[in-house]
């Protein structure tokens, strides 16, 4: 399946990629398009668009695309995940940075990885490792 989301990803457009292939499509292609594409191009190739406005998975009730994704797909049994997606929240929502005391590291790991790489396919590759080292930290925080 196809996922489109707007160009130059930082936070939740890295997270949800990420979340995506790990847990829900293992196959996705993802596409980062210009903002005024995605709904279009979405509905054009039959794709499931996030986090961009009037996208089928974006930002809800002060929830970011992450958490809305964990809610629609049925993840919050995942406590490592639901972990997880307190420091996405906390990166993402600038009211809430301070949610979480990661949350304002990986907004600047998202921020400066937007001046490292250019190409938006390979910042979600190098980014993706972000996200399995944070998943790897959270499922230990959640060990009974």
């Amino acid at each position: 399946m196809k996922w489109i989301t707007r160009a130059r990803p930082k936070t939740d457009r890295i997270a949800c990629p990420w979340m995506i292939r790990r847990f829900i499509d293992p196959d996705a292609e993802i596409l980062y398009v210009n903002p005024s594409d995605v709904l279009p191009r979405a509905q054009a190739e039959g794709a499931h668009s996030f986090d961009a406005p009037g996208a089928e998975f974006t930002h809800r009730d002060g929830r970011c695309t992450f958490e809305v994704l964990i809610e629609a797909f049925d993840l919050g049994g995942d406590r490592a995940l639901v972990r997880l997606a307190q420091v996405v929240h906390a990166a993402d929502i600038a009211e809430d940075v301070d949610a979480d005391p990661l949350g304002a590291g990986l907004r600047a790991i998202g921020e400066g990885g937007l001046d490292a790489e250019a190409d938006d396919h390979e910042l979600l590759a190098r980014g993706s490792f972000v996200y399995d080292a944070l998943y790897a930290w959270c499922l230990r925080q959640v060990k009974d």
